[in-house]
């Protein structure tokens, strides 16, 4: 991790097998040279910092030597697969672009180190941090702050670091340092403080769950406390291999126009906000194309001061869009204000309306001391302090939409929840779920299982509702019965032949029952031969019905042969 100014390329090795390595005298003295500086000025070197239960380890010197510094924690931030053990899931098999999360992380370090490069310093200066390996249960994004900042103080280039790192939870009322992930999912506070020498703080970023301001600032305070017992270990370190920070060259020159950019400050997921800001926000012309990390960066802002207000219960995903039309403040705390008012007039029921304000500070350092002895905050607002700029936001965003709407609007989505009794499920659902695929596709609604008679229904209109409603009354309705009789004889009609029975039916518009195997009884055919055409057996069961003798034959017993007249005729013989 570092900007690597020069390699050792006249020092190379053969692999074993290809004979001995010969070398010139000069060479050879050159090769001896390059070895031992290169060995003597990268000693591994570690320190220890104890953070509560824990205990945060530094080390460098073992990795990354051709670099001006190097940590084993190591501003382009890249989550390998390997580094836990896994093989990457697209289709090449290997690390591509950068994740959301990698970009977040790469801004978190950015922001942390970029205050502290001195005034007139414009050489390009690459961090790189690479996980090496993750073992699931702590965060790798704060050590890789604090890896950045060994790197660069290890290193030649002019920094006025170290910056220490940490992250604070709260669980039940008390701070938790460097929280699990699985303390983080009981926590109410995700605080990232990045502090520098004298208790001075150069980034926070935070999402909280609507805690106590005087919570969150005591967090801050413990959050700077444990930054500093690690820039005391980066310092330890950097004093112990003795590293001499380079004099950045003076320009004599007059510079050209210099435009200045502030740099402002993600299983399922219900609730997303997407930034964007065209060029023609700022009067400028420019490449349109996909999602940048500043875009990126900004929408994740506005996220984190939405989605505590969301409910927890609420049904439905929510995508909130935020293009910037224009900017002349911070356009990320303007989404914030813009998208609590979209959510308010799309019907969701937030808590509390959100404000977001830009805030900036201007310190006044005394050159003996070193010490802050006055600071001015700077507002979006010019000439007023945070509370008052908080304050007036929100009376302005009272007047257009000061409470959610009672009632969502027209071509908004719809969710209910339908009771289908169990003995009405299988006309329900259909033969193959026939009924529900038509009902999907005729209307457009999803429709999910929730429990054995319960199911939710999702519409993306009411109207679309309206028709799923009247087809789901219209396939279950209660057809019209007979009282049957219990005991009483009736006569079938047979509709579907099955392995297990026969389907039949007693009445039209009666569903079809089944009539098991073991209800059955064996009837009798009549036997016509073979079919001269086909070789087919010719059975008849109709004929046995005509009042004419038939031979009856018992195929399981061949020796048992009747007559059996009709009625009419053994009556007229006994007549006789």
């Amino acid at each position: 991790m570092a900007a690597c100014r020069q390699c050792c390329s006249c020092l190379r090795l053969r692999p074993l097998g290809d004979g001995p390595l010969r070398l010139s005298e000069r060479n050879l003295a050159l090769a001896h040279l390059q070895v031992r500086a290169l060995w003597s000025g990268t000693r591994s070197r570690a320190v220890s910092v104890d953070l509560g239960n824990r205990k945060l380890e530094i080390s460098s010197g073992k990795l990354a030597r051709f670099a001006d510094g190097s940590a084993v924690v190591q501003v382009d931030y890249r989550q390998k697969a390997a580094a836990a053990g896994r093989i990457p899931t697209n289709y090449l098999r290997r690390e591509i672009g950068s994740s959301d999360r990698e970009i977040l992380t790469s801004r978190i370090i950015d922001r942390s180190i970029r205050p502290l490069f001195p005034a007139g310093y414009f050489y390009d200066t690459q961090v790189l941090c690479n996980l090496l390996a993750v073992d699931g249960i702590n965060e790798p994004d704060v050590l890789a702050i604090n890896g950045a900042s060994v790197a660069l103080s290890l290193s030649d280039i002019p920094w006025n670091g170290p910056v220490g790192a940490v992250r604070i939870g709260m669980i039940g009322g008390e701070c938790i340092v460097n929280p699990t992930r699985k303390e983080m999912s009981s926590s109410t506070l995700n605080l990232v403080v990045a502090g520098a020498p004298k208790s001075q703080i150069v980034m926070l970023e935070a999402s909280a769950e609507n805690i106590l301001q005087q919570d969150f600032c005591h967090a801050i305070k413990v959050g700077v406390k444990y930054t500093q017992q690690i820039i005391q270990g980066i310092q330890q370190l950097v004093k112990e291999i003795g590293v001499a920070k380079r004099t950045p060259q003076k320009i004599f020159t007059p510079l050209p126009d210099i435009v200045k950019h502030a740099h402002n400050g993600i299983k399922d997921k219900n609730f997303m906000l997407h930034y964007e800001f065209p060029p023609y926000a700022t009067n400028e012309t420019g490449k349109v194309t996909g999602i940048n990390r500043r875009e990126l960066g900004h929408g994740a802002l506005a996220d984190k001061a939405l989605y505590p207000v969301i409910p927890k219960d609420f049904p439905f995903t929510i995508r909130v869009t935020s293009e910037v039309l224009e900017s002349n403040g911070s356009s990320s705390m303007a989404s914030a204000c813009g998208g609590s008012l979209a959510l308010m007039d799309a019907g969701v029921p937030v808590s509390s309306a959100v404000a977001g304000v830009a805030i900036g500070l201007i310190t006044k350092i005394n050159p003996e001391k070193g010490e802050i002895e006055d600071y001015r905050l700077l507002t979006d607002i010019l000439a007023s302090i945070f509370p008052v700029a908080k304050r007036e936001i929100l009376q302005i965003m009272n007047k257009t939409i000061s409470k959610p709407r009672g009632s969502r609007k027209e071509n908004g989505p719809v969710v209910e929840t339908v009771e289908i009794p169990l003995s009405k499920r299988a006309k329900f659902v259909g033969p193959g779920g026939y009924h529900l695929k038509r009902l999907q596709a005729e209307t457009g609604v999803t429709i999910s299982q929730v429990d054995e008679e319960t199911y939710s229904v999702f519409a993306p209109t009411p109207s679309a509702m309206h028709e799923a409603r009247e087809f789901i009354t219209e396939i279950c309705k209660d057809d019209q019965e007979y009282q049957l009789e219990f005991g009483a004889v009736y006569t079938a009609t047979i509709t579907e032949i099955r392995d297990s029975g026969v389907m039949v039916k007693l009445y039209p518009n009666m569903t079809a029952v089944l009539l098991h195997n073991t209800q059955l009884d064996q009837r009798k055919v009549k036997y016509f031969g073979r079919d001269p055409a086909d070789g087919r057996m010719r059975l008849s069961r109709k004929v046995l019905q005509s009042p004419a003798t038939s031979l009856v034959k018992t195929l399981s017993d061949r020796n048992s042969v009747m007559m059996r007249e009709s009625i009419s005729q053994s009556s007229s013989n006994s007549s006789g």
